[in-house]
């Protein structure tokens, strides 16, 4: 089952896609992680999600662990599958939690009384095509699935 989740072929598409949403993915599990970028950081995070918004603790921490550790495995195509798949949950969550209300626009104007959801169906997308053909070019898993093989 491993080698399956492991397999990957040498294509610099989901090269592309994993190392741009890594990137983008992570500063925001940094902001709930450590604080950085703004960030209210591992305290502030959970107490945030626990209390304000009402997340259980456990998921609550999935999220943060999901946002910098997937993003990070993202980065080096490491289980990439599963580091795009809890991505893709985490936005999921955060458009019914959220963005929905919001409409699907970003607001770019200040009119609207937050975000919509047109970011997360992009990551959504992206982590979709992830899932499917795994890290590609340069990845960890395509290493450990030659090994393997």
């Amino acid at each position: 089952m491993l080698s399956s989740l492991l397999q990957t072929r040498d294509d610099i598409a989901p090269l592309i896609l994993r190392v741009a949403l890594g990137i983008v993915i992570l500063p925001h599990g940094l902001q709930k992680l450590f604080g950085l970028f703004g960030g209210y950081g591992l305290t502030g995070t959970l107490n945030f999600f626990t209390e304000t918004m009402g997340v259980p603790v456990l998921l609550a921490i999935l999220v943060i662990l999901a946002e910098s550790f997937g993003a990070l495995g993202l980065i080096a195509g490491f289980l990439t599958r599963i580091g795009a798949f809890v991505i893709g949950c985490v936005m999921i969550g955060a458009i019914y939690m959220v963005h929905l209300p919001n409409g699907f626009f970003m607001n770019w104007s200040g009119q609207q009384a937050g975000e919509g959801f047109e970011y997360h169906l992009l990551v959504l997308a992206i982590a979709l095509v992830l899932m499917f053909k795994g890290g590609g070019k340069l990845s960890i898993d395509r290493i450990l699935s030659e090994r393997k093989g």
